[in-house]
């Protein structure tokens, strides 16, 4: 009972942090990209992560999967919410699309924006992705979230199994990006 209030109110938190963030706006149509503006999204971000980072676009070429959320806006005061929409892609081609969503309560005020990517080392991490039915970060696979320059420690032996986080481009003015508590769920965007 206690997992249903709490969902009940991340949901509710999320739509209210969303809604004064747009302005008093439909949540729906913050919502609104197409599979084609988020595949062109997802394409400059992952440039850019790669060219910032030249160990990402060696992990990208050995996982299984890479799911990039290009814009991730983030913003309110006291109560805030993150979201945002990606793509998987495996072998360099989109599979399918998702949605991140995260909401907060505390001590914050402002608004920013970052992108994220996700590296899926293992086919049994992929898996987790497909089964579960809105993935929210910090049950299932570890997550270790990687420091820009980490290839420096970076060999052929490490990095093989699990999920690795990148964290980048970040624009605005709020402290503190986590992807903890963060909830991924498959969405069907228009073309």
């Amino acid at each position: 009972m206690r997992a249903k209030k709490m969902n009940s109110w991340r949901r509710w938190s999320v739509a209210a942090a969303i809604i004064a963030l747009t302005g008093g706006g439909a949540p729906a149509a913050v919502f609104a990209a197409s599979a084609s503006e988020i595949n062109a999204k997802v394409n400059t971000a992952l440039a850019k992560l790669y060219k910032t980072e030249p160990g990402a676009q060696s992990l990208a070429n050995k996982a299984r999967g890479v799911l990039c959320f290009p814009d991730i806006v983030k913003g309110g005061f006291i109560v805030a919410g993150q979201y945002g929409d990606g793509a998987l892609r495996k072998g360099g081609k989109t599979v399918a699309y998702y949605r991140s969503l995260e909401a907060s309560v505390g001590f914050q005020a402002g608004a920013e924006s970052f992108s994220y990517a996700l590296m899926f080392m293992d086919n049994d991490s992929l898996a987790w992705l497909d089964k579960s039915d809105g993935w929210e970060i910090g049950t299932g696979p570890t997550i270790t979230v990687l420091d820009m320059g980490f290839s420096k420690n970076f060999s052929s032996t490490t990095l093989q199994k699990g999920v690795y986080a990148f964290i980048y481009g970040q624009k605005g003015l709020m402290g503190g990006i986590s992807l903890q508590g963060t909830k991924i769920t498959k969405i069907v965007p228009d073309k």
